[in-house]
């Protein structure tokens, strides 16, 4: 009798669980689910039927993984040759039906890592090495490529495609069928293939607790970086000038870190 027997959920008797797999207290596992070895699941998680799971992975507590997901499997990069990377997942996460994720490689970190209280709908694709933050929502069919990185509260819209390497500032927003190819700095909105800053995510920030001033501070910082025809250097450094403010520093380490260069 292996941990998933006494845990006190409900586990079909058609679902397969390894027996070195660590299974949380109520946990529910549906039928047809495949749990493999390696793999912790956290308390008050829900899966659902026909989910594959397999290690190294970790999952937190009170997570629902629906129908004909797949978690933790090995990528598709070439350069994989079977390592043992891991996928970390955290707490409260909504992974809906048909959601694949895939582990790290040693070319990177080793980790592929989602943060808590994500929505990531139908079809959506987070490949090896990807981190995303914690508040996010990945609408139906958006896509991320390997070592992507994907800031707190931000929204990929429906059929997002984005780039390796890319990196998307937190409070984003990214519209339906966006092509990203370079790094989208904290709380630009984007639309259009390949994607271009449109304005802030005002109502974002808004709904997020930012005061007025800060949103305020936001937009001129935006229009500095976007609408005034500086030089990156130049824009920086105005931006800087506006204030010792969160909005102000997160904006400038969005570009400031950047690798890819930032869409403009």
């Amino acid at each position: 009798m292996n941990d998933a027997t006494k845990a006190d959920g409900v586990i079909h008797p058609t679902a397969i669980v390894d027996p070195s797999a660590v299974i949380g207290e109520n946990v529910s596992i549906g039928p047809w689910t495949i749990v493999g070895p390696d793999v912790q699941i956290g308390d008050g998680c829900d899966i659902a039927s026909h989910v594959v799971i397999r290690g190294p992975t970790v999952i937190g507590v009170n997570n629902k993984i629906f129908q004909f997901s797949t978690i933790g499997d090995a990528t598709p990069d070439l350069k994989y040759n079977g390592e043992p990377t891991r996928l970390i997942i955290g707490d409260n996460n909504t992974i809906r039906e048909g959601v694949t994720i895939h582990r790290g490689t040693i070319q990177d970190k080793g980790e592929t890592i989602i943060g808590s209280d994500n929505l990531l709908m139908a079809y959506v694709h987070i490949g090896h090495d990807c981190v995303v933050g914690n508040h996010c929502i990945l609408v139906n069919n958006a896509s991320i490529s390997g070592h992507v990185y994907v800031g707190d509260w931000t929204i990929l819209s429906g059929y997002v495609l984005v780039h390796q390497f890319v990196h998307i500032g937190p409070h984003c927003f990214v519209g339906p069928a966006a092509w990203i190819y370079h790094d989208v700095p904290a709380f630009v909105t984007a639309f259009g293939s390949p994607a271009e800053p449109r304005t802030i995510n005002r109502e974002g920030l808004k709904r997020r607790g930012f005061s007025t001033d800060q949103i305020a501070m936001a937009n001129k910082a935006y229009k500095l970086l976007y609408r005034r025809g500086l030089q990156l250097d130049e824009a920086l450094k105005e931006i800087a000038a506006l204030g010792d403010d969160d909005i102000i520093s997160m904006l400038l380490a969005s570009v400031e870190n950047s690798t890819r260069g930032i869409i403009r």
